[in-house]
């Protein structure tokens, strides 16, 4: 935890910044670098009829850490996916609550 889902951006584009991203993730939210995830999804988007480029759009899903966090984590994903010459990408938050959230079926709250 966090975990990134990740579309519109290639698996191997990721792999590029991950090592660096996991690190300063790591620092910004003062936990190991092995509580990060990153999946790549690969989705087929559509519109007017034909298939079109996913957007970038990156969900980060966590327990909330407050503003100042959340802001610098998104800004910290941001310039490394933009590092790809990827000129726009999305960031968005989904919060867990730690008493709905179950580690191999005990809660964590």
């Amino acid at each position: 935890m966090p975990q990134l889902r990740v579309r519109g951006i290639s698996a191997e584009q990721m792999a590029a910044v991950s090592t660096d991203l996991v690190q300063e993730m790591g620092q910004i939210c003062e936990c190991g670098e092995d509580n990060f995830t990153i999946d790549v999804f690969h989705v087929t988007s559509v519109f007017g009829g034909r298939t079109v480029e996913t957007y970038p759009f990156i969900e980060v899903a966590w327990f909330e850490r407050g503003k100042e966090i959340r802001d610098r984590l998104a800004a910290c994903i941001t310039k490394h996916v933009q590092s790809q010459e990827i000129a726009e990408v999305e960031v968005a938050f989904t919060v867990y609550r730690e008493e709905e959230y179950y580690v191999n079926g005990l809660p964590c709250g």
